[in-house]
């Protein structure tokens, strides 16, 4: 389906191309190949326009049987694909001007020279102008490379819409091709243009076999879609910034392709403008190979240092048993800019917010640890991060072990897992948590589903080989969030007996006590009879030593939300699921 996709794509454009935009047609015999007009039969017509500066350009003949393309190349850096155009001369000189007219059979082209000797000085004061080239004083031009370090500097979306709704590139996601050391230098002087991209060019796939590029291609470096290409440069060409109903765009004319650091076969060679100032350069442009695509670049000038926000962050003692401010200190603020947010994140699920400088966050630590201080600053010039650690050395007098000596965590779903924990008809999957307060400020909990079946459940199954031991230590526990009445079951299997596991089982229940509150669930299997159906492995104390089922023996730890509850949907919150010490396996950081 893709490749036919592309394939209609393909021939659309070919349409495109060889019917043009405004055709001109005469009733008269179809026939399979309708040759160009002889160009001595050729004629176009240059009037004045709206004043001294603009240009009004129409074909005069020849009428064209069948179908053709009329394009004009109006010497000034800009290509208009219409049988009229309106060119803009803001200098004196002398303006080639080329129309072409294209048919399935061929195409044929001539020439005026269009002499001007007026100046629109208006131009030499224009931000877009001056903002580009640096002004008439800069004789050898501005140059403009890709603003690697910002995110979004490329991008894609689609035709119409957000540029970088698909992809937005993080900073300095191409390293190591030839996107960031591309130079579009620009000179007011005869709006020239140079494309300078160091020998290697990186380019979209379906540009890297244009004849105007090269015949030396590097395999890609970071994906399929995107190559790297041997490109001889400096290219040579003129610009134009041309304005539309929909704004002002900037058009490139050369021999040899031009483009922003990353060809995708521009329409037209034309890219929107949509902002630009004196150090920052954000345009937009249509591909002419993916229709149904819009492609964002942001460039700076070469050699711009991005002014920075300088502060501090300071993280001291506050009254109180493991109580700490951050204060948050400015040194210095460009002009122009801002802060706009700050967010300080202190290691233990903690996250405080606020726009003031002069906030002072504080918290206070339960348990003992080394917590990593993050401090978030959204600015007008972008995101900045600073870290701190913070060792505390006691658990706080109100804290409650959670976690006993001998136990180890099983899965958090925030930074720990020693296995996964997956569901059986039913969903479970990691999400935020919806009450970040102690005993449970975790950023990710588990969440579970189930739907109209009454034994659905999460799962955390060890590998194989690996078995629980009971024989020292017989308590899980993990915490739980939900409607007060439902009832949490935790049930030990043995996955050896395939279909009847079950039988093999093991199990305890709890009752969640409120609403909407994090409640530390403990589940002791001490003195705890299996089931019946368990035959030989039948005992009144699976933590027994003697007891077959004691170690060795189960493997799986099943968790279901009212068990046996086949009507309607239930669901609640899950975390820190923990348990006896599984000989040979460790917990692992995994965020």
């Amino acid at each position: 389906m893709k490749n036919k996709k592309y394939f209609n794509l393909m021939w659309l454009f070919a349409l495109i191309v060889m019917f043009g935009c405004e055709p001109y047609m005469e009733d008269g015999p179809q026939s399979s190949t309708n040759l160009p007009p002889d160009p001595s039969t050729m004629d176009f017509s240059i009037t004045p326009g709206a004043d001294a500066f603009h240009f009004k350009i129409d074909l005069v003949s020849p009428q064209v049987i069948g179908i053709s393309a009329v394009s004009f190349n109006l010497g000034n850096g800009s290509t208009v694909k219409s049988s009229s155009a309106t060119a803009y001369y803001p200098l004196p000189g002398d303006y080639t001007i080329t129309m072409t007219i294209l048919t399935n059979g061929g195409s044929s082209s001539i020439t005026k020279t269009h002499t001007t000797t007026e100046t629109d000085y208006a131009i030499f004061t224009d931000d877009k102008y001056v903002f580009l080239t640096g002004g008439a004083d800069n004789a050898e031009g501005k140059s403009w490379v890709l603003d690697a370090e910002i995110q979004g500097h490329l991008g894609v979306g689609p035709a119409g819409g957000n540029p970088l709704e698909w992809w937005s590139a993080q900073p300095f996601v191409k390293s190591g091709t030839g996107a960031y050391d591309d130079e579009l230098i620009f000179n007011l002087n005869g709006f020239k243009v140079t494309y300078d991209n160091h020998g290697v060019s990186y380019v979209k796939s379906y540009m890297k076999d244009d004849p105007n590029l090269a015949s030396l291609y590097k395999n890609p470096r970071l994906n399929k879609d995107d190559w790297d290409v041997d490109y001889v440069t400096p290219v040579e060409g003129t610009w134009s910034i041309n304005e539309k109903s929909d704004g002002f765009y900037l058009q490139f004319s050369s021999d040899k392709r031009i483009f922003p650091g990353l060809d995708v076969g521009a329409a037209n060679n034309e890219y929107k403008i949509l902002n630009i100032t004196e150090n920052s350069l954000e345009l937009i442009c249509a591909s002419a190979y993916e229709d149904w695509t819009s492609w964002h670049f942001l460039l700076k000038p070469k050699n711009y240092e991005r002014p920075k926000i300088e502060y501090t962050i300071d993280v001291q003692a506050a009254s109180g048993i493991n109580a700490y401010e951050v204060h948050f200190t400015v040194n210095n603020i460009p002009s122009g800019q801002s802060i706009d947010n700050i967010s300080v994140d202190f290691g233990n699920g903690t996250v405080q917010e606020s726009t003031d400088v002069n906030e002072v966050f504080t918290n206070t630590y339960m348990r003992k640890g080394t917590y990593t201080i993050t401090v978030t600053t959204t600015t007008s010039l972008g995101v900045e991060t600073k870290t701190q650690t913070l060792e505390i050395t006691e658990n706080h007098p109100d804290y409650e072990e959670f976690l006993l000596d001998e136990m180890v965590m099983y899965n958090d779903f925030s930074e720990v897992i020693m296995a996964a924990v997956q569901g059986q008809d039913c969903a479970v999957e990691a999400v935020d948590n919806p009450m970040r307060l102690y005993p449970n400020k975790s950023s990710k909990v588990a969440f579970y589903s189930k739907t109209d079946n009454p034994w659905a459940n999460a799962f955390m199954q060890l590998p194989s080989g690996y078995r629980f031991d009971l024989r020292q230590l017989s308590t899980f526990k993990m915490q739980v969030y939900g409607k007060a009445g439902d009832v949490v079951l935790l049930k030990l299997e043995n996955t050896d007996w395939g279909g009847d596991a079950w039988m093999s089982g093991v199990e305890l229940t709890y009752a969640i006590q409120q609403d909407n509150t994090w409640e530390v669930v403990e589940y002791n299997f001490k003195g705890i009879a299996n089931n019946g159906s368990a035959g030989g492995f039948f005992t009144n104390d699976v933590t027994n030593p003697d007891a077959a089922v004691s170690h060795d023996f189960y493997n799986v730890i099943r968790i279901m939300l009212n068990p046996g509850n086949g009507t309607g949907t239930h669901e609640f919150y899950f975390d820190e699921l923990a348990g006896p010490h599984v000989e040979g396996i460790k917990s692992a950081k995994v965020r």
